[in-house]
C-alpha cells in the first residue's frame, strides 16, 4: 500500500513544479513522470496562448467603441488574414515536429539547423502575401461583403496588418521552434513582451494623446504590428545569445534543400489543414454579414474574439501533446507518447468544460464590456452560448489533432478538416441560415455541430495508431 502524501507536501510539490515550468529550462520529456512533463509544458504554453488571445480582445475592446463599421472591419480583415496565421501555424508545426524529433534523438545540431531553415522558408512565403494584401486591401474588404462605409473607414487597417504580416509569421514560427526544443517558457515570454507593447500602444494610437495623433481603427493595426515586431526582436535576441539548443548560426542560414523539402512535406498539409478551416470561417463570416448585416457581423466578431480568448489557452495546453509525441517518438517510445496524449486530453476536456459553464451563465455580463448596442449585444450573446455547447469536444479534438501533427502526420487532420468543414459545416450553415431561414443563428449552430464531428473523427484516427510509423 502506497503511503499517503500530506496535503501540504502535495501543494509544495505542485508549487515547485509551477516554478520550474516558469524558469524556461529546456527539459528532456522522454523520461520521468508523464504528469510532470504535461504540466511543465502546459503551464507556459497556456500562458503563451492567453497572451495571443489578449491581442484579439484588446483590439476589439478599443475598436468596438469606434462603432459597428470599425468592429466589422477588424473582424473581416482578421477572417482573411487567417491565411497568414494558417501558413505560420503550418510551418511552425513542421518546425516543432522536426525539432522535437531531433531533440528526442539527442541530435541537437540537426535540431538547430532545422529551426534555421524553417525561418528562411517562412520569410520567403510571407513576402508574397504582404505585398498582395497591402496593394489590394479595398478589394479584399469588398469581396468579403463589407459595406462602402466599412471599406472607407477600414482600408488602411487592412493595409497595415497585411504589410506587417512577416512579424505574425516569425512570432508563431520561432515560438514553434522553442516548443519543439522543450523551452515553452521562452515562447511565452516573447508573447508577453509583444502583448505589453500592444496594450500600451493600442489606446494611444487609436485615440491619440498629446503629440501622438489619433489614427482610429488604423491605430489598432499599427499597435498590433509594432507589438509583434518587438516580440520577434526579443526572440531573435535570445537566439543570438546562443545559450539554448536552438541558436542563430550563420552557416545554418544558408539554404539546405534537403531539410527545406522535409519541412515543406510536413508543412504544406499542416498549412492546408488550417487554410481549410480558415477558409470555412471566412465563408461563415460572409454568410453572417449577408443574412444579418453589420449588427450581426459586429456581434459575431465580438463573440468570436471572446471565444478565442478561452480557446487559445486550451490550444496551448494541447500543444504540449505535439512536443511530447515528437520527443518520445524520437526516443523510440511510442507507448509513452500515447500515455502523454491521454493525460493531456483529460486536462483539456476539464478546462473546456469549465469554460462552457462560464459562457452559458455569464454571456450577457461579458458582452456588456464590449458593446452597449442592444442588437449587436443580442447577436453576440447568442453566438457565445450556442458555440459553447461543443467546448468539451473542442478540447478533445485539439489534443488529437496536435498529437498527430506533432508526430509529423499532418495529412490525416487535413483530410478530416476538408470533409468536416467544407463537406459538412459550410453546407450545414448555408442550409440553416438560408433554406431554413434561421439567418445568423443557423451559422452559429453549424459551428459546434461540425466541430464535434471533427473531434470524434480525430479521436478515431489517433487510436488507429498509424502516426507511430511516420518518419520525419
Amino acid at each position: 500500500m502506497r503511503p499517503s502524501i500530506p496535503a501540504a507536501g502535495k501543494f509544495s510539490s505542485f508549487y515547485n513544479l509551477i516554478l520550474q515550468s516558469l524558469r524556461g529550462e529546456e527539459t528532456d520529456y522522454t523520461q520521468g513522470s508523464i504528469r510532470r512533463a504535461v504540466i511543465l509544458l502546459a503551464i507556459p504554453m497556456m500562458l503563451e496562448m492567453i497572451m495571443e488571445s489578449v491581442f484579439a480582445v484588446v483590439d476589439i475592446f478599443f475598436v468596438s467603441h469606434l462603432g459597428k463599421h470599425a468592429t466589422s472591419t477588424v473582424g473581416l480583415t482578421e477572417s482573411v488574414i487567417t491565411i497568414v496565421y494558417s501558413l505560420a501555424i503550418g510551418i511552425s508545426m513542421a518546425a516543432t515536429a522536426v525539432v522535437a524529433r531531433r531533440v528526442g534523438e539527442k541530435d541537437y545540431a540537426a535540431a538547430n539547423r532545422a529551426g534555421m531553415q524553417a525561418i528562411i522558408l517562412a520569410i520567403a512565403l510571407t513576402a508574397v502575401i504582404s505585398v498582395t494584401g497591402f496593394l489590394f486591401a479595398e478589394e479584399i474588404l469588398e469581396l468579403m461583403g463589407a459595406e462602402p462605409e466599412t471599406i472607407r473607414e477600414g482600408k488602411n487597417y487592412t493595409r497595415v496588418l497585411f504589410g506587417g504580416s512577416v512579424v505574425i509569421m516569425l512570432l508563431f514560427l520561432i515560438n514553434g521552434i522553442f516548443r519543439g526544443a522543450g523551452n515553452a517558457m521562452m515562447a511565452m515570454k516573447s508573447l508577453w513582451v509583444a502583448n505589453i507593447c500592444n496594450i500600451i500602444l493600442c489606446p494611444l494610437l487609436i485615440r491619440g494623446l498629446g503629440p501622438i495623433p489619433a489614427f482610429g481603427v488604423t491605430g489598432a493595426a499599427m499597435a498590433t504590428t509594432i507589438g509583434r515586431g518587438v516580440g520577434v526582436g526579443y526572440q531573435l535576441y535570445h537566439l543570438n545569445k546562443g545559450k539554448g539548443i536552438i541558436r542563430i548560426n550563420w552557416r545554418h542560414l544558408e539554404p539546405a534543400w534537403d531539410i527545406i523539402r522535409s519541412l515543406v512535406k510536413i508543412a504544406w498539409p499542416a498549412t492546408l489543414q488550417f487554410l481549410i478551416g480558415s477558409g470555412s470561417w471566412i465563408v461563415l463570416a460572409s454568410l453572417v454579414v449577408h443574412t444579418g448585416h453589420s449588427e450581426a457581423s459586429a456581434g459575431y466578431q465580438i463573440a468570436i474574439r471572446i471565444v478565442m480568448f478561452f480557446i487559445l489557452p486550451a490550444w496551448g495546453l494541447s500543444n504540449a501533446a505535439a512536443t511530447l509525441v515528437g520527443q518520445n517518438l524520437g526516443a523510440g517510445n511510442p507507448q509513452r507518447a500515447v500515455a502523454s496524449v491521454m493525460k493531456t486530453v483529460k486536462y483539456n476536456a476539464l478546462f473546456m468544460g469549465l469554460v462552457s459553464i462560464v459562457f452559458l451563465a455569464f454571456a450577457e455580463w461579458i458582452i456588456a464590456f464590449f458593446t452597449r448596442d442592444p442588437v449587436v449585444s443580442r447577436y453576440a450573446v447568442q453566438a457565445m452560448r450556442i458555440m459553447s455547447t461543443g467546448y468539451i469536444f473542442y478540447g478533445i479534438g485539439m489534443v488529437m489533432a496536435n498529437a498527430l501533427n506533432g508526430a509529423g502526420d499532418t495529412r490525416t487532420p487535413t483530410i478530416i478538416n476538408l470533409f468536416g468543414f467544407w463537406a459538412f459545416q459550410v453546407p450545414l450553415a448555408w442550409l440553416l441560415a438560408k433554406t431554413f431561414g434561421w439567418g445568423p443563428i443557423g451559422v452559429f449552430w453549424a459551428i459546434p455541430i461540425a466541430e464535434t464531428a471533427i473531434s470524434m473523427a480525430s479521436w478515431v484516427m489517433f487510436r488507429k495508431g498509424k502516426w507511430k510509423t511516420i518518419k520525419v
